[in-house]
């Protein structure tokens, strides 16, 4: 099934119309895909540096805080009273603090807020008191299990006396997995699409995140979290644990080595942009419709001219066909062009065809009839029952022409025989080359005898002329007459090839002729 103009011209303007369009919306949604996710990037990136900030600061107000009691409690290490006024101060003026404690320089829990009170009198062997007891300095210690076996950090400040000597510390605990000071900072952060923040100590472990049971599992996988605890901030897009697509900004704790990360679900950030594409694609559909309707109606108003110009000229009768295209209203510049364009055609199709014709039997490099030349000879003179003279020619060695001298070379020495052939025969003969280096020549009312003289005037041309630069080429030939040959026709082709392969055996450079 063959498609119309019309059809093509709407096919082809459709897709055009289509591939432009499909173009422009997904550059359109390719550049708002990559501003959105950018704008998404460098928002989470600047939310979790300013939490990051805020949760730096906390942590600077608590140990200032602990500061403060330890500089009161150093003369004061002894009155448990006081100590336990302290602790208590200490956790109900803020809530800075789940519980706090303060330890002996061995270890001996000297006073706690409630929660703790029962384990007064006794050794705190923590990891976080360890590292307290350890560090002597001003400390925010790694995630651990306290006494009450709850997740928990300890914000530490050491007592020293007047003179310098270490007494022990003042420590606040801040709870991970419930309601503490982190959950207050950082717990109303939470989105219905998917994103939250969480955070991580310096050793890739999580203390806060929205699911409680995590806190203190291990998340060095995430990218974000390889790079925030190699101390870099910044922003990416990543696959997290979970095996969700997030777009994620992150920053430190310089101070206790945490890193925030608030992140967002790459989906909830494009998922508007999804929308939005597909309602601009709703808004167009009424206008692209019209404008199909407009590109069919131009479609065939343009092609209805072609159509009727095609349509008559397939008519049998020329005369016919050539007053209905002159009928045609061809209303643009390139139908008339075009219906011109028939009508010269018409009129030279005649002689174009006689050409074509005489093309058709002449051999291209000679000029010569070719095979087909030839057998129209032969079946005129085979009709008019008139005998003729058959010369077989083939050049000596031609392949040691070509190969002496090149193949263009040996098209002119087959076009110098050619010219040679026309020289010694008669306007009546036919000349015709057969292929290669063979040649034929018809001699009408000529006997073999007549046919031999030719073939020897012409054999004694080619040895003594010499063509384009060449010397030497010679040519044998192969005489026979027909009917005498044979009543056929073939016989006398035949007989001629025979004398022709006779001549080649004897020498070369010899016309032979066919004996009846």
């Amino acid at each position: 099934m063959r498609i119309h103009l019309r059809g093509l011209v709407l096919a082809l303007t459709i897709f055009s119309a289509l591939v432009a369009t499909a173009n422009t919306l997904y550059a359109s949604y390719r550049v708002q895909r990559e501003q959105l996710i950018s704008n998404t990037l460098e928002s989470n990136r600047v939310y979790a540096a300013k939490l990051a900030e805020s949760a730096g600061a906390f942590l600077k107000s608590a140990l200032r805080q602990l500061e403060y009691s330890a500089r009161h409690l150093s003369a004061r290490i002894d009155v448990p009273e006081l100590l336990a006024a302290e602790a208590s101060r200490l956790q109900e003026q803020s809530d800075s603090f789940n519980t706090v404690a303060i330890v002996r320089a061995d270890g001996i829990l000297l006073a706690a807020s409630n929660s703790l009170r029962g384990f007064v009198g006794t050794r705190v062997d923590s990891v976080g008191s360890l590292a307290a007891l350890q560090a002597r300095k001003p400390l925010v210690s790694k995630l651990y299990v306290s006494l009450t076996g709850k997740q928990l950090i300890n914000v530490s400040h050491p007592i020293r006396s007047d003179d310098g000597r270490y007494l022990g510390y003042v420590a606040g605990t801040i709870y991970l997995s419930q309601e503490g000071a982190l959950h207050t900072l950082l717990g109303k952060h939470h989105y219905q699409d998917g994103s939250y923040l969480y955070v991580v100590d310096n050793e890739g472990r999580l203390i806060y995140h929205e699911d409680t049971a995590r806190v203190g599992e291990s998340v060095t996988a995430n990218p974000a979290v390889a790079a925030v605890v190699r101390g870099q901030a910044g922003a990416q897009r990543l696959v997290n644990t979970r095996g969700v697509d997030m777009l994620a900004g992150y920053a430190g704790v310089p101070l206790s080595g945490w890193g925030v990360i608030a992140q967002r679900p790459a989906q909830a950030t494009l998922e508007p942009l999804d929308k939005l594409i597909w309602a601009l694609i709703g808004y167009a559909a009424p206008f692209a419709i019209a404008f199909l309707l407009a590109i069919w109606w131009c479609a065939r108003k343009i092609s209805q001219p072609l159509s009727q110009l095609a349509t008559n000229v397939e008519h049998e009768e020329v005369a016919i066909a050539m007053q209905r295209v002159q009928s045609v209203k061809a209303w643009y510049f390139e139908a008339q062009r075009l219906k011109r364009a028939v009508i010269r055609s018409f009129t030279s199709l005649q002689d174009e065809i006689g050409k074509l014709n005489e093309a058709s039997i002449t051999d291209p490099l000679t000029g010569l009839h070719n095979r087909r030349g030839l057998q129209a000879a032969v079946e005129r003179l085979q009709a008019a029952r008139a005998p003729f003279g058959v010369i077989a020619l083939d050049i000596d060695h031609f392949k040691r022409v070509n190969d002496t001298y090149g193949h263009t070379v040996g098209d002119e020495v087959i076009r110098g025989l050619a010219q040679l052939m026309r020289e010694c025969s008669r306007p009546s003969d036919v000349l015709c080359r057969n292929g290669g280096e063979e040649f034929l020549i018809l001699l009408p009312g000529a006997g073999a005898k007549e046919a031999a003289n030719v073939a020897e005037r012409l054999r004694k041309s080619m040895e003594t002329r010499s063509l384009h630069g060449t010397s030497g080429i010679t040519l044998s030939a192969g005489v026979a007459q027909w009917p005498s040959a044979g009543a056929e026709v073939d016989a006398a082709f035949q007989a001629a090839d025979a004398a022709l392969y006779a001549a080649k055996q004897q020498g070369r450079n010899r016309v032979v002729t066919h004996a009846p």
